[in-house]
């Protein structure tokens, strides 16, 4: 197989694997429709998650990288529509309208910025890139707290293992895909990914559960990158 075409099938594998990690916020807001709540559950992931993939889906287009913008273009609208459902059942509406507001300003100010440097495009995807980076990696950053949680309890059954691992899958294939593109902004924040993902298994190893009694199995409160 040509490094054309192993390139070409490594990024259909992983825009597809994490269009299916993003459809996981499709089950939280199932409960909420069904429960017509949502209860105690915050939607910074959900709109954070649009933040994350609309920065993405810009990297995608200034640097012609179409699985890029194929798999953010999906997944900044999956999670607005989870949003929105968010906001419809949600008693703190005020809450919500100021972190999507607050969110929005911050997409729009950098997209004003990076506009002034079209002249100098190079300029234009470093910064674009690297932005992304902070983005992704401060919100790889959020699940330490639960980390230190299991750690002090040595109980890992408030992690949810089936979203980690498919967080260390989808890490890796972008990981792979970066290299083999020489894309360090691809590379940076899928590395780190993979390093939580695989600290936050190891830690079934070290803290097996004692039961699983269902609370595990909420909505990470970490944005994919991609």
């Amino acid at each position: 197989m040509s490094a054309v075409a192993y390139d070409s099938l490594l990024s259909t594998t992983a825009v597809i694997s994490t269009v299916f990690q993003f459809l996981s916020g499709a089950m939280i807001c199932r409960k909420y429709i069904q429960k017509k709540s949502t209860g105690d559950s915050s939607g910074v992931p959900f709109i954070c998650g649009f933040l994350s993939c609309s920065f993405w889906l810009r990297y995608g287009v200034l640097t012609n990288e179409q699985s890029i913008v194929l798999v953010n273009i999906i997944g900044s609208t999956l999670f607005l529509v989870y949003t929105l459902i968010y906001y419809v059942f949600t008693v703190n509406k005020r809450a919500c309208v100021k972190q999507f507001g607050f969110v929005l300003t911050v997409l729009v100010v950098v997209i004003l910025y990076t506009n002034r440097l079209e002249d100098q495009r190079d300029r234009m995807i470093h910064v674009t890139g690297i932005v992304c980076c902070i983005v992704t990696v401060c919100f790889f950053a959020a699940p330490l707290a639960s980390l230190l949680h299991v750690i002090r309890a040595k109980n890992s059954e408030s992690l949810p293992l089936p979203l980690i691992a498919t967080s260390f899958v989808v890490s890796l294939q972008w990981l792979i895909y970066g290299i083999l593109i020489s894309d360090s902004f691809i590379q940076i924040p899928n590395f780190l990914g993979c390093i939580l993902s695989l600290l936050q298994l190891g830690l079934f190893v070290l803290y097996p559960p004692r039961s699983y009694s269902g609370h595990g199995y909420k909505l990470v409160e970490q944005a994919v990158p991609f």
